[in-house]
């Protein structure tokens, strides 16, 4: 029975926080199939430590750092090197909620160009709204890494995105 009811329990919490493990994800990887793939293995691996996760006090948050350690080590991992196409053009299921289109495709291209650790830290700090020790937790790192990763992936988005908006007032 116990099992029956751990089992009911995992499979309302995938239901309810799927597509939110989704989003981020994309924002991670930039790339819905791979997001697909992403959230289908943290799931599993959500699964076989559902013990763990109930014993803690956030679940989103568990389950937020085993994504974020799966997307981490899948970069790691010397396999996986793949090539952008350019064809990875947004589909409708836009995830930002902007009006305009452009701002959010460019904005996604600036995100995807960042290295995967600061990429990882702008989406844990400013689209899941955590804060720097959260984040810090998140990843197995420190408050300063976390500070400087954050800058320097500001940095890059902001260099990227003035980069575009000259490229976009020229054409």
């Amino acid at each position: 029975m116990a099992k029956q009811s751990r089992d009911a329990e995992f499979t309302e919490y995938v239901a309810s926080r799927g597509g939110w493990l989704r989003k981020v994800a994309y924002l991670l990887c930039s790339d819905w199939h791979r997001a697909d793939d992403l959230v289908q293995e943290s799931i599993t691996k959500l699964y076989t430590n559902w013990h763990r996760a109930g014993r803690v006090e956030n679940r989103d948050g568990y389950a937020r750092t085993v994504l974020v350690n799966t997307f981490l080590a899948e970069q790691r991992s010397p396999w996986w090197r793949r090539a952008r196409t350019g064809a990875e053009v947004a589909e409708a299921d836009v995830i930002w909620n902007h009006s305009d289109l452009d701002t959010s495709i460019d904005l996604r291209d600036a995100l995807a160009a960042l290295p995967p650790r600061q990429r990882a830290t702008v989406v844990l700090r400013y689209y899941c709204d955590m804060t720097v020790d959260q984040t810090a937790h998140a990843l197995g790192c420190s408050t300063g890494n976390v500070k400087s990763q954050t800058s320097r992936g500001l940095d890059s988005l902001r260099r990227n995105l003035s980069g575009r908006s000259v490229e976009g007032a020229q054409a």
